[in-house]
C-alpha cells in the first residue's frame, strides 16, 4: 500500500510539473518569443505596390510597410535583416494572427471597430482614403456614375464593407487580390476599381492609361495588427514606441516620401 501511494504521488507531480511547464510555455508573451527567436515573422501583402509588394528584380520584398518592418526588427533586434516575411492576403491575414504564424501584420490594415474586436492596433503610420479608378477614357466621374456600372473590390477589404454607403447600386465584382482585381478592369470586365487611394497610387504609376478620381469617400487609418491578449502587451508597447520616434525623428516621413510621394 505504501509502496502504491508513493508511485501515485511520483506520477503526480510528474503530471503537475508538465501542466505547469505546458501553461508557462503558453504564456511566454510575443514580445519575448521574438527574442528568443532572433527573428521577427511579419505577416505583408505582395502585391499592393507602394506598400507592400514583391520586387520580382531584387528578388526582395519592398515598399513602406516593408521598410516598417525593418525599422521594427532593428529597433528590438539590433539588425534589419533579421525579419522573415510571410504573404497574406486581406482574407487571411487576421487568421495567420490568430494562429501565430506571424508576429504581426503589417499590410495596409485599416483600423475599423469590428476588426478592433479580435486583434490589437498599433497607433497609426498611415492615413489613406477610399477612391475610385478607371480608365481615363472613361465617362465616369464620381460614386454617382457607378449606378448599374460593374464594379471591382477586393474581399474583406474596407472597400468591401463600405462601397454601400457611397454607391450602392454599383454591380460589384469581388476578387482575392488586388492582382485579379486589376486585370479585371484592364481586360474590361469591369467598368471602375474602388481600393484605398494609396493601393490605387502603386498601380496608376505603372499603368498610365488608367487615372484616380480626385474625391476621398472615407478616412482610413493603417495600423499594426497583433494578436490580441495580454501576450501581445508588451510588444504593443515597444510597436507604438518605435513608431513614436520613427515620427518624431523625422523618418516615417522619410520612408513615406520615398515609396509614395516621389515615386
Amino acid at each position: 500500500m505504501k509502496k502504491l501511494f508513493l508511485i501515485t504521488i511520483f506520477l503526480l507531480l510528474v503530471f503537475t510539473s508538465g501542466c505547469s511547464k505546458q501553461k508557462n510555455e503558453n504564456l511566454t508573451d510575443i514580445y519575448e518569443r521574438i527574442i528568443k527567436r532572433d527573428e521577427l515573422i511579419v505577416g505583408i501583402k505582395y502585391d499592393t505596390e507602394p506598400f507592400g509588394f514583391f520586387n520580382n528584380i531584387t528578388q526582395n520584398v519592398d515598399g513602406l510597410d516593408a521598410d516598417l518592418a525593418r525599422e521594427i526588427a532593428k529597433a528590438i533586434l539590433g539588425d534589419e535583416k533579421k525579419v522573415q516575411f510571410k504573404p497574406v492576403t486581406a482574407q487571411n491575414r487576421i487568421w495567420k494572427l490568430n494562429s501565430d504564424e506571424v508576429d504581426m501584420i503589417i499590410a495596409t490594415m485599416t483600423v475599423t471597430e469590428e476588426r478592433q474586436q479580435v486583434v490589437e492596433f498599433s497607433t497609426p503610420y498611415y492615413f489613406a482614403g477610399q477612391a475610385i479608378m478607371v480608365h481615363k477614357q472613361s465617362e465616369i466621374q464620381s460614386s454617382q456614375d457607378l449606378k448599374n456600372k460593374k464594379v471591382v473590390i477586393v474581399l474583406g477589404t474596407t472597400a468591401d464593407k463600405k462601397i454601400h454607403q457611397f454607391a450602392p447600386n454599383a454591380h460589384l465584382q469581388g476578387y482575392r487580390s488586388y492582382t485579379e482585381a486589376f486585370d479585371a478592369l484592364k481586360e474590361k470586365r469591369a467598368d471602375a476599381l474602388v481600393a484605398d487611394d494609396s493601393i490605387l497610387l502603386g498601380l496608376v504609376l505603372n499603368n498610365s492609361e488608367f487615372k484616380i478620381l480626385p474625391k476621398r469617400y472615407t478616412k482610413e487609418p493603417y495600423a499594426i495588427a497583433l494578436k490580441k491578449g495580454d501576450d501581445s502587451s508588451k510588444l504593443l508597447f515597444e510597436v507604438n514606441n518605435i513608431l513614436k520616434n520613427l515620427e518624431e525623428s523625422g523618418k516615417l516621413s522619410r520612408l513615406k516620401r520615398k515609396w509614395i510621394q516621389e515615386k
